[in-house]
């Protein structure tokens, strides 16, 4: 079950990686110039309060550390950037063959 899980979750991060580079390069084209959205801006655009409540529960339970050089210096770089690997491992996680190959040996 989990497995299913895990490879639909997975084709939905590579479908919002792949929807989020077209936009980017919709803009870039548009603007005769690159131009990337960072996944904050995106974030920020979809849900400032669930940003800002992200951003308090990680610093106060967590750990400031955490928030500041780690997670803001993610949020820098592209959604489909973020996404595409996520969704590569999920995917690769929930392969059912590879798993009956790894109890067959």
């Amino acid at each position: 079950m989990f497995s299913f899980l895990a490879r639909v979750l997975g084709l939905w991060f590579i479908a919002i990686a792949l929807v989020s580079f077209v936009v980017d390069c919709t803009r870039s084209i548009a603007a005769s110039a690159w131009v990337i959205t960072p996944m904050g801006q995106v974030w920020f655009d979809i849900s400032p309060g669930t940003l800002n409540a992200a951003q308090a529960g990680v610093q106060r339970h967590i750990s400031p550390f955490l928030w500041d050089p780690i997670l803001q210096g993610l949020l820098q770089y592209p959604a489909w950037v973020i996404f595409t690997p996520l969704g590569l491992l999920l995917i690769w996680y929930g392969d059912r063959r590879r798993k009956l190959r790894a109890s067959l040996l």
